[in-house]
């Protein structure tokens, strides 16, 4: 074996796009079609999610809507081109991407985890101080309100004078 070549088998990431033709009992056979295919390819999924259905940005085949699904799978670089070809070929999915994803150790995992978690908090703690400002400026709206009465009095001073014009 070349020294530049890992005995590793590669990691992968597919995420598809059904058309929204299909109800959610169809969709589910084709996706897993869409498994069986890479599983046929001597692929094996390690996982999988849905994420539901999402409106497109601009109609793809003139289709406004689609659901989206992913799933990570080990496969043989050989066999990637074969199963580009099948999605490419199959009519019910109307875009994909295959993109190679780096397996994370658990350290990576839970670093990660961490840094989601404090942009999270600090993103809490921005919208708490904007809240507080927001406050602020509508008690000191509230403090500014003037007396009805004494707004009634002002004007009849205002057109008691004779210099108006």
């Amino acid at each position: 074996m070349a020294k530049n070549k890992s005995a590793e088998i590669p990691h992968y990431e597919l995420l598809f796009i059904v058309s929204n033709k299909y109800s959610e009992d169809e969709l589910k056979n084709v996706v897993k079609t869409a498994h069986k295919t890479i599983t046929d390819n001597s692929g094996k999924i390690t996982y999988s999610e849905e994420w539901g259905k999402k409106k497109f940005t601009y109609p793809i085949k003139h289709f406004h809507y689609g659901y989206y699904s992913l799933a990570e799978f080990d496969c043989l670089s050989e066999n990637i081109n074969k199963i580009n070809r099948e999605f490419r070929l199959n009519n019910e999915i109307l875009r994909h991407m295959i993109v190679v994803k780096k397996l994370l150790s658990e350290k990576e995992i839970k670093a990660e985890k961490m840094r989601e978690e404090k942009k999270i908090s600090e993103k809490i703690k921005e919208e708490k101080k904007e809240s507080k400002i927001i406050d602020k400026k509508e008690s000191k709206k509230t403090e500014q309100k003037v007396d009805m009465k004494q707004l009634d009095e002002k004007l009849d001073k205002i057109l008691e004078t004779d210099d108006l014009l």
